[in-house]
C-alpha cells in the first residue's frame, strides 16, 4: 500500500505512439536538480558515459531509484543494448539480493519519454526468480509460463554473458515494437531457465513481456500494469483495493493487457 504515490506523483506524460520522439519541451531528466542525483556509475577503462542514479520522486518502495544512461543525449524511451547492459551491471553491483532493475516501454506504462530504467528493492522472493521455463529453441529465449504473466526469459549465467543477453533482449524488443506491440523488462537474480535442479548456479534472469499497447495518459484506475505488476509485485495506492482486491480480480486486470497464447507462441517462434 502506497497512498502517497497515488495522490502526489507528477502526472504521467501522454503517449500516442510506440516510436514517439523525444520532446525537449516536456519534462525530462536533464531538468533534475543537483541534489536529486545520487551517484554516477562508470566502468573502469570504458569510454561510455556514466550511468546516473537519481532519486525517484514518486517511489513505489523505499530506495526506488532511476537509472539514467547517457541522459544528456536526450533519447526517447526505447531500450538499447548499452543501456540495458549498464543496468544489468548495476544489479550485479548491489550486495542486496532483492535489488531488481526494469524498464517500462512506450505504450507499457512509461511515465516519461526520456530513456530511463528503474532500480528498486523488493525484500522478498518472487516466483519469476525460480519457476522453470520451456526453451523455445536451443540458444534462444525460453517461455516462462508462471503467473501472473507469461514472459520471454533470457539468462546470464555470469558477467561475461551480459553483452550477449543485452543484445538479444533489445533485438527481441525491437521485433516486438515492429509488430505493433509494447513491452516491459524485469531483471532479477534467479535460477537457470530449467529451474534450480537443472544444474548450474544462479545468475541474472531478464524477463521480457510483449503486450497490447496502451496510449494516452494513465488513468490511475485500480493499478497500472507495468514491470512490477507483471513480475508479481502489486503496489496499490488505495486502501480499499489493498484490503479487498482478490487474486482473481488482479489477474483479470493484468491479463487484459496480455497476448492470447497462440499469438504469444507465434511471436516466440519469430524471436
Amino acid at each position: 500500500l502506497n497512498t502517497r504515490r497515488g495522490t502526489e506523483r507528477r502526472p504521467p506524460q501522454p503517449v500516442c505512439s510506440l516510436l514517439q520522439p523525444f520532446d525537449p519541451a516536456a519534462f525530462n531528466f536533464t531538468r533534475l536538480r543537483r541534489e536529486e542525483l545520487l551517484l554516477r556509475l562508470h566502468r573502469a577503462g570504458s569510454a561510455a558515459a556514466p550511468l546516473l542514479v537519481a532519486i525517484n520522486v514518486s517511489p513505489l518502495v523505499r530506495g526506488h531509484v532511476l537509472l539514467l544512461p547517457e541522459a544528456a543525449q536526450a533519447q526517447p524511451q526505447v531500450l538499447r543494448a548499452p543501456a540495458l547492459r549498464a543496468a544489468l551491471e548495476a544489479a550485479l553491483l548491489s550486495a542486496h539480493p532483492g535489488f531488481r532493475v526494469g524498464f517500462n516501454g512506450l505504450g507499457a506504462c512509461a511515465s516519461v519519454n526520456h530513456l530511463h530504467l528503474h532500480g528498486l528493492y523488493l525484500p522478498f522472493p518472487l516466483s519469476v526468480e525460480s519457476a522453470p521455463a520451456d526453451p523455445l529453441r536451443p540458444g534462444g529465449p525460453a517461455l516462462l509460463r508462471a503467473a501472473p504473466a507469461p514472459a520471454f526469459l533470457f539468462f546470464a549465467a555470469s558477467p561475461a554473458e551480459l553483452d550477449t543477453v543485452s543484445r538479444d533482449v533489445c533485438r527481441a524488443a525491437e521485433h516486438i515494437t515492429d509488430a505493433g506491440l509494447a513491452y516491459n523488462v524485469f531483471t532479477t537474480r534467479g535460477d537457470p531457465p530449467r529451474g534450480m535442479g537443472a544444474g548450474g548456479g544462479r545468475g541474472l534472469r531478464v524477463l521480457l513481456w510483449a503486450r497490447r499497447a496502451s496510449f494516452g495518459a494513465k488513468t490511475g484506475d485500480a493499478f497500472n500494469v507495468a514491470l512490477c505488476e507483471l513480475a508479481g509485485f502489486l503496489p496499490l495506492s488505495a486502501e480499499t483495493l489493498y484490503h479487498d482486491m482478490t487474486e482473481d480480480e488482479a489477474l483479470n486486470i493484468i491479463h487484459q493487457h496480455l497476448l492470447p497464447e497462440p499469438e504469444l507462441l507465434s511471436l516466440g517462434e519469430d524471436l
